[in-house]
């Protein structure tokens, strides 16, 4: 297909200019653009750049900071403060929401973000990413925490990138998702992924097994079951994929279908999940659904969750919709006690032949 060389900017002037505050969110995707390809000229250093190692700070998150972290950070924060197009931010590496202070100007929206996903793969030169989600501000004064915590079904865009052999970014503004390549010799980045759909079948699971004693009996059972491949009730075999990014796994969903796992589990009971839903479920569920996918915490939709906290963790199941609407079904059998989870037939797992 030829697509000519639409740019990020020609691609939002043609959808979104003539809708509600369309040439403002415009704008504000071309400066996510503008954060985006200066963190992926940093990341591209390496330990050139001293982009890898480890601070002495820990997050809010209670995680220890990567140098990268903060320099994606500042570079997010700087750049939505001279934008003059967002009232506030909230991001994974602050405390709390950051309003946009005079001399600054305040714009229509407000921002969340994570400046960068997978940071522990820096050092490894694997992969690492960012997600950002758009939402509307208050018409006027400063926001306050309130304000920041609606629902996924509100956002007017989300997005990611990924710093990968090539740096893409992937968004949506509710008419599909969309995917363009920096071209780093002219520093646009061009339309190469239109109108992207995640099929819906799939023989591709990503989850971190190590946390499979924790998991609740409808995970262990759907797992189980792809693990099981052809000799099992799937009768199919599936691959395992899992890279400790995000952004990473989306985006290979987003390229070939597959279902992404990250469970409630009981290794930590004050944490109804793992990841944050602001900030990592709620974009990458607006990208997803907008793709053709599903995304679920296993018993509700995520983009409908209403927030109470900025830095709120849920469990995450999204991707290809008939893997994910399949664990959705067994959440819903166990939780009324129905379920019936599949037993191997014995020595299956061994590898022996049968008949």
């Amino acid at each position: 297909m030829h697509l000519g060389r639409t740019t990020l900017s020609k691609f939002l002037i043609e959808n979104i200019s003539g809708t509600q505050d369309g040439a403002a969110l415009a704008a504000l995707l071309v400066d996510v653009a503008a954060a985006v390809k200066a963190i992926s000229a940093l990341s591209a250093k390496g330990a050139l750049g001293g982009a890898t190692g480890t601070l002495d700070t820990i997050n809010v998150q209670g995680e220890t900071q990567k140098p990268l972290d903060v320099l994606s950070n500042t570079a997010f924060v700087n750049t939505f403060q001279l934008g003059g197009l967002v009232a506030g931010v909230a991001s994974e590496e602050m405390d709390d929401p950051f309003p946009i202070q005079p001399p600054h100007t305040r714009g229509p929206f407000l921002a969340i973000f994570d400046p960068l996903d997978g940071s522990s793969n820096i050092d490894s030169n694997v992969s690492v990413g960012s997600i950002f989600s758009i939402l509307r501000a208050p018409e006027t004064g400063e926001p306050v925490l309130q304000d920041y915590l609606q629902p996924g079904v509100k956002q007017v865009a989300a997005g990611y990138s990924v710093y990968g052999p090539a740096t893409l970014m992937v968004i949506t503004v509710g008419n599909g998702t969309h995917g363009f390549t920096l071209d780093r010799e002219v520093g646009n980045f061009i339309l190469t992924h239109p109108n992207m759909q995640i099929p819906a079948d799939t023989n591709e699971f990503a989850i971190n097994t190590s946390n499979e004693r924790f998991w609740e009996p409808p995970v262990t059972r759907y797992i189980g079951e792809c693990k099981a491949g052809k000799t099992g009730p799937r009768e199919r075999d599936f691959n395992m994929r899992w890279i400790a990014s995000m952004v990473a796994e989306v985006h290979r969903i987003m390229m070939r279908g597959g279902i992404f796992m990250y469970p409630r589990d009981t290794k930590d009971v004050s944490k109804p999940g793992r990841l944050r839903l602001m900030y990592e479920a709620n974009p990458m569920g607006f990208i997803v659904e907008q793709a053709g996918g599903r995304a679920s915490t296993g018993r509700e939709r995520i983009l409908d969750i209403q927030p109470d906290l900025i830095h709120q963790r849920v469990p995450v199941i999204l991707g290809s919709r008939n893997e994910v609407d399949r664990v959705v079904h067994y959440h819903a059998q166990y939780d009324a006690g129905s379920d019936q989870p599949y037993e191997s037939p014995l020595f299956n797992e061994r590898g022996l032949y049968r008949p």
